[in-house]
């Protein structure tokens, strides 16, 4: 079935917010309607909505004068397989000790690699991602200098390959959230993949609120690969939960925001102990003090 998509962009959440409310009494009506920060500080939010029928571009030109936005870009998408699409163009990835896999790569799994097991259907988070590839290195980095993580929590997990990561190759329970649901759910399908319901328990959570996160606090290693803004209003939490000379690994992060994440939590007590950058992304291992 043929699919449309209208994209548009604009300044300001709540002018975003009321646009993309706006698209809902469209005929045809779009099947789904997303509305995002562009997260490249340039104060922008893109309103985009799906379509199974041509969209109306008439009514679409009308919502974004009445709005203020740019001109909806409307495109008709290719019929994809996209299951089959990510089986062919995603390859392993390895990054230090460990190796992000398919299903269909399972032949592929180097013997004196740790693997970890990512389907292809949830592809988001399988380590391709500068983020997730990020956070990858600097646990490994964190191991090979002698680190042990004995209570770590995954914070933000999505498809949880860092909270498994960590049971890898460390004998203790992790814990691992998300404030979705749904990301919840995949995060539990594949820790049963990778048979680690006894190693990972997933709890949906914003943050650290939760009880089973209260309980378990303080850790030794905490991530928490999310976007600068969330991490900025995490620091003081981050700060309670971890424990002194403890770790936090966090990514998310696009190149120029990294300074401002480090002078927040530095003012939350933490030191920077590596920074970095893979494309436009970076990844910051930090300290708390003792």
């Amino acid at each position: 079935m043929p699919t449309w998509t209208a994209l548009t962009t604009l300044a300001g959440k709540a002018d975003a917010e009321a646009l993309g409310a706006a698209m809902e009494n469209l005929i045809p009506e779009p099947t789904g309607i997303g509305v995002f920060e562009v997260e490249d500080d340039s104060g922008l939010w893109e309103v985009g909505g799906y379509f199974t029928e041509n969209p109306d571009t008439a009514g679409l030109a009308l919502l974004s004068t009445l709005h203020g936005a740019k001109d909806f870009t409307v495109s008709e998408l290719p019929e994809v397989d996209w299951v089959a699409h990510v089986k062919r163009e995603l390859a392993p990835v390895e990054a230090g000790r460990f190796f992000v896999y398919g299903t269909h790569d399972a032949d592929q799994l180097p013997k004196d690699k740790i693997g970890l097991l990512i389907d292809a259907a949830m592809a988001f988070g399988t380590g391709h991602h500068g983020t997730t590839l990020g956070c990858l290195r600097a646990l490994d980095r964190l191991a090979q200098n002698g680190f042990v993580g004995r209570n770590v929590a995954d914070i933000g997990c999505g498809t949880a390959v860092l909270a498994m990561a960590a049971a890898r190759i460390w004998p203790n329970p992790v814990i691992a959230s998300d404030i979705d649901q749904v990301a919840v759910d995949v995060a539990r399908a594949n820790v049963a993949a990778n048979h680690l319901e006894e190693r990972v328990h997933c709890v949906e959570a914003a943050g650290f609120d939760a009880p089973d996160l209260r309980q378990a606090a303080p850790f030794d290693l905490v991530f928490a690969n999310i976007l600068k803004g969330p991490l900025i209003g995490l620091a003081p939490d981050m700060g309670d939960s971890v424990s002194p000379q403890g770790f936090a690994i966090l990514s998310g992060i696009l190149n120029p925001q990294a300074d401002e994440v480090i002078a927040v939590y530095r003012q939350n007590g933490f030191n920077l102990v590596n920074r970095d950058e893979i494309v436009d992304w970076t990844t910051l291992t930090l300290q708390r003090a003792p």
